[in-house]
């Protein structure tokens, strides 16, 4: 339990409400994404039995690729919020490919800068977040006053 003093492995950032108010929308994010995309597979599922598509092995092949990418990010979030080592590297990736369909979204003939926008900003911020060296450290374990001891 934080107790008001510095450690001192810690950096004196860490000390503060910063870190926690990052890691929150760390966490926040990613469970918003995790919940657009489980929004964006029962859409496909909807669409899929609802409007005969022009290819039924596309379609599913689409609905498979959104399913495994919502059980990704669903778990994600979740070891984000337990900051798990792994989430963080998961989370960049993540974040990485988002910024990837970002830079797609403002380009050719279908352009969506709204739709890119929705997905740079939250990616920047996050990937942002997570290379900040106190939240790094609060994903490794290093200077986390608050984290429950293991089997607790």
């Amino acid at each position: 339990m934080n107790t008001g003093d510095s450690r001192p492995d810690m950096p004196p950032a860490a000390s503060t409400g910063g870190v926690r108010a990052a890691l929150v929308t760390i966490s926040v994010v990613l469970a918003l994404e995790a919940l657009a995309l489980i929004g964006v597979a029962a859409w496909l599922v909807v669409d899929l039995l609802t409007v005969a598509p022009s290819s039924y092995a596309t379609a599913i092949a689409l609905l498979v690729l959104v399913l495994v990418a919502a059980a990704w990010i669903t778990a994600v979030a979740v070891g984000s919020v337990r900051r798990a080592s792994w989430a963080r590297a998961s989370a960049i990736v993540w974040q990485v490919l988002q910024v990837s369909v970002a830079v797609g979204a403002f380009q050719g003939l279908f352009a969506r800068a709204d739709v890119g926008w929705v997905l740079l900003v939250p990616a920047i911020t996050v990937i942002g977040l997570l290379l900040w060296t106190p939240v790094r450290l609060a994903y490794t374990g290093h200077g986390d006053e608050e984290r429950a001891p293991h089997g607790a």
